[in-house]
């Protein structure tokens, strides 16, 4: 058996403020911070021994790692950080608040767009430009993106980066966001398209899954 953990970055100041966020890079409020910690103390109960830790290239997720790496005294383990885990990109949406979106667009269209697993907020006239993305191909920026469309930047990464630590055993952990981690349960709980609109990543909540030789879940844990 192999412990995998999923675990929502603690609360933003986009959270906060009840805005999309996506690719936009926010810190975490001080609240975000205590609920990292408490996160590593919840992890840190269980006594996990852990090989590798993955993020994305996002400060909310990175601090909260290095949070939770802190309490559960592993600070030393590699820190891994990719694109591929970043938030959804929540296109001419980011920065709007959500409230106001559902008084502009109405609630049932923000609600596909939110929950939905096809369905594409609107689009970014144009890229924008980020340092952090200066050495990776241009294909990679988007002006928005849907849950599918999300997955299948998460869906390799998990595969190459995350799939062979686990068939040898090693327990991983993943922080990052609640889009991606929500298309990475689809995966792993077998959810259909339709359904995935009632799962819901609360800030800095663990999620841990025991998986046998096969990497079937074999038991699903909420903290």
């Amino acid at each position: 058996m192999v412990k995998l953990v999923l675990l929502r970055h603690g609360q933003s100041v986009a959270n906060q403020q009840n805005t999309y966020t996506g690719w936009t890079d926010v810190p975490l409020t001080a609240k975000g911070r205590r609920q990292a910690a408490e996160a590593g103390n919840q992890l840190a109960a269980l006594h996990i021994p852990y090989t590798d830790v993955h993020t994305s290239i996002l400060q909310r997720a990175i601090v909260t790692a290095d949070i939770v790496m802190e309490e559960i005294d592993q600070l030393w383990l590699p820190l891994h950080k990719s694109w591929r885990l970043n938030e959804r990109h929540y296109g001419a949406l980011r920065g709007m608040n959500k409230d106001y979106s559902r008084e502009l667009f109405g609630k049932a269209q923000v609600a596909k767009w939110r929950r939905g697993y096809t369905d594409i907020p609107p689009l970014l006239t144009k890229t924008e430009s980020d340092r952090r993305y200066a050495q990776l191909p241009a294909s990679i920026l988007t002006r928005g993106e849907s849950l599918a469309m999300a997955w299948q930047r998460v869906a390799p990464y998990y595969e190459d980066q995350v799939v062979p630590h686990l068939r040898r055993g090693e327990n991983q952990l993943i922080v990052a966001h609640g889009s991606t981690l929500r298309a990475l349960i689809k995966y792993l709980d077998h959810i259909s398209d339709a359904d995935v609109d009632k799962v819901e990543v609360g800030n800095g909540v663990p999620i841990v899954y025991t998986l046998d030789d096969q990497l079937h879940v074999v038991m699903k844990k909420m903290l």
